[in-house]
């Protein structure tokens, strides 16, 4: 049974739900062209343009399929403003993604609760540029080879939602595409600069010629950032090739290549983070801390339609990334990452109801050769503290079944199931042996219903069940503090609600969800430099995201104008549940209400501007024993552009007007004092500008 503030959870998801079904259309048209849901189940029709790059409206229609979550952000939201570097930008007003930046590209990302007691890099979510994985072959990974001028959408799985790309965590799915030479023919320059010495170039072009396309991107990015410690260099290069060999099969080939060098300010006290925000963290600036990374990509995805109503998919890809970290210590790390995907999706009528199955497996391996010495102002000394061998893999298979028992209402059923493998082999025992091994295995069934309960408007709801390994970094600290330590998987059943659709001007995504989670994984620090991976026991996470658009006014000064209104809310309550040492506190790490919201004014001519604000109410704790916190504030900006007849575009962005200092994000303890270094300064006012040619 649910506790009565569950119900609640619930019930003003469905309060929402029910609004929007009322609402009435209004008399002119939307702002762009758009047809209305399609049914439940559409058999699928011969796929124009590509076979492996579905249309941004393809794979719109494709998440109105799920029965739960998923938004598709389509690039025009976040390339028509100028400095744009990180998640939190191009998924601003995506509710329940939470995307704080620290430094650089880098940032605290989580989803439902996902990894929020992860310091550092990434776990809980899992990374797909082109359907094929970022993250490194035992779940962890980083968000520096994301390049936001090379993507064409994201595609955001929340949950078990991202069931068909092989997730099977708690956070979910982000899916970056890129263009092809058929989306984005032409040639783009694009050139930008602003604040703390950021100033960013590219050019790309995208060729399509009878069976054969491709598209290429060159980006270069330099910045001195807003804190001491805090520069960055970056060079970018991604293409891809298609050749459709036949006319129901194509094959694509990925190219991708990262060079980044990038200072690390640190985390501060709370005190110095809101007092002295511009200032690094003394060791950084003694040690020369920074995150250093080169990395190739290659990948291939071919996709054949044998028949109607059948398609069969088949990828994979190679990685080859090269680590110099130095921290407390100099972390020199290579690692060789292979993936693989096989999909089949077949549509079908079964006694006269359409019915659409998918299934598939995924598979990945991956080895690091992790060496550390000791670190010398930012080099490498001559004293090597650990050499290792770390070794992972991942096999997941899927099958997922959508039955529409009446028109407008589909029942959805699946499970997945696999294996993932940890093993580290120590070369340095005059310290201990850390050497260790470990495997484990899952099922996690899953089923859904779909409701097209209006025109435009759908119904959705689900239970599902994940499965989270621990990552390397879980089992193997960066001290010889507790050695290869195993843990168990981390495990959660998730009950899910929420309504998306378009009515007249308004259109709308909302979901409450509730899940309840066994031996979550939570990064714990256990001294200076030492940190300890552990199962909690109970732990409960729960809320509610919500994002609208709404064109309210048109025809204001000439025919053609428009005001609009976008907005993005979410809510995370997430709590131990009857833990021997912290009760029912919540949990530390993200904060409990989160609302973002822009109004723009568009011309007929191109023109655009409008206001921008970034709210945090409440301060979020920073420890289990929920003795410090953070801060609440609040953020206001602008935005103004133009998009002219010739192919010109100029944009212009300022942030964080009033110059409030605030703590942008934070990392988690077990207990904390106000003396404890856990807190990332938010940036300071900046301006930003940029101008983009496509011809």
């Amino acid at each position: 049974m649910f506790h009565t503030h569950h119900a609640r959870l619930f019930a003003v998801a469905a309060a929402l739900a029910a609004s929007a079904f009322t609402a009435q259309a209004q008399t002119s048209p939307p702002a762009m062209p758009s047809a209305t849901l399609p049914p439940t189940i559409v058999t699928a029709a011969p796929i124009a343009g590509s076979l492996t790059r579905p249309s941004d409206e393809q794979a719109a229609e494709e998440a109105r399929r799920n029965p739960g979550n998923v938004t598709i952000v389509p690039a025009s939201e976040f390339r028509d403003r100028a400095g744009v570097t990180t998640i939190k930008d191009m998924l601003l007003y995506t509710p329940g993604v939470i995307a704080e930046p620290k430094w650089g590209e880098d940032t605290r990302l989580s989803i439902r609760g996902s990894g929020i007691a992860r310091n550092f890099h990434l776990r809980g979510v899992r990374l797909f540029q082109d359907g094929l994985s970022i993250n490194q072959a035992d779940g962890s990974g980083d968000f520096q080879e994301l390049d936001p001028l090379t993507f064409q959408r994201v595609e955001v799985f929340r949950g078990a939602n991202g069931f068909a790309l092989g997730a099977n965590t708690l956070g979910g799915a982000l899916n970056f595409i890129t263009p092809t030479g058929r989306t984005a023919p032409g040639t783009i320059l694009r050139g930008e600069g602003g604040s703390f010495g950021f100033a960013r170039g590219q050019v790309a072009h995208g060729w399509a010629e009878g069976a054969h396309d491709a598209w290429a991107s060159f980006s270069g990015m330099t910045q001195e950032g807003y804190r001491e410690q805090s520069a960055g260099r970056a060079v970018r290069l991604n293409g891809n090739t298609g050749w459709q060999w036949a006319d129901n099969a194509e094959t694509r080939i990925f190219i991708a290549y990262n060079n980044i060098w990038q200072q690390i300010p640190g985390a501060v006290t709370r005190s110095q983070a809101l007092n002295n925000p511009r200032a690094a963290a003394t060791a950084n600036l003694v040690g020369n801390y920074m995150r250093n990374v080169e990395a190739t990509r290659i990948g291939t995805i071919t996709a054949i339609r044998p028949e109607e109503g059948v398609l069969v998919e088949a990828g994979g890809g190679f990685v080859n990334r090269e680590l110099d970290h130095p921290i407390f210590q100099y972390i020199d790390q290579r690692t060789a990452d292979v993936s693989g995907f096989g999909r089949m999706t077949l549509e079908r009528q079964i006694a006269g109801m359409e019915n659409r199955t998918i299934m598939g497996a995924s598979a990945g391996s991956g080895r690091i050769r992790a060496l550390r010495y000791n670190n010398v102002g930012g080099h490498a000394g001559t004293i090597m503290t650990a050499n290792s061998i770390d070794r992972a893999t991942n096999l997941d298979a899927y099958l997922e079944n959508s039955l529409e028992v009446v028109p407008g209402i589909a029942l959805i059923a699946g499970a997945s199931g696999g294996k993932a493998t940890r093993e580290s082999e120590d070369s340095i025992l005059s310290d201990g042996n850390n050497s260790g091994s470990g495997d484990w295995s899952w099922f996690n069934p899953r089923f859904g219903v779909l409701w097209q309960a209006a025109e435009g408007a759908q119904v959705f709801g689900n239970l599902s069940w994940t499965t989270e390994p621990p990552t390397l970094n879980d089992l193997t600290p960066l001290t010889t503090a507790g050695g290869f330590s195993l843990l168990d998987a981390q495990r959660s059943a998730t009950l899910e609600i929420g309504s998306r659709g378009k009515r007249g001007d308004i259109t709308w995504e909302v979901a409450a969800y509730h899940s309840r989670l066994r031996d979550e994984i939570q990064l714990q620090n256990v001294g200076v430099s030492q940190n300890q991976a552990r199962n909690l026991d109970r732990t409960m996470h729960q809320g509610i995201e919500a994002g609208a658009d709404w064109v309210f006014l048109r025809d204001i000064e000439t025919k053609g104008d428009g005001l609009s209104f976008r907005a993005a809310y979410t809510f995370s309550d997430f709590r131990f549940v009857d833990d021997p040492t912290f009760k029912n506190n919540e949990l530390p790490g993200v904060p409990r209400y989160l609302f973002r919201a822009e109004m723009r004014y568009r011309h007929p001519s191109g023109a655009w501007f409008g206001p921008t604000t970034d709210w945090v109410p409440q301060a979020y704790y920073v420890d289990n024993a929920n003795t410090q916190k953070t801060d609440s504030y609040v953020l206001f900006g602008l935005r103004a552009g133009w998009d002219f007849e010739n192919g010109l575009s100029a944009f212009l962005e300022a942030r964080n007007l009033g110059d409030t200092r605030y703590i942008s994000s934070a990392s988690v303890v077990a207990f904390a004092n106000a003396n404890s270094a856990l807190y990332e300064p938010g940036t300071g006012r900046a301006v930003f500008a940029g101008l983009q040619y496509r011809f």
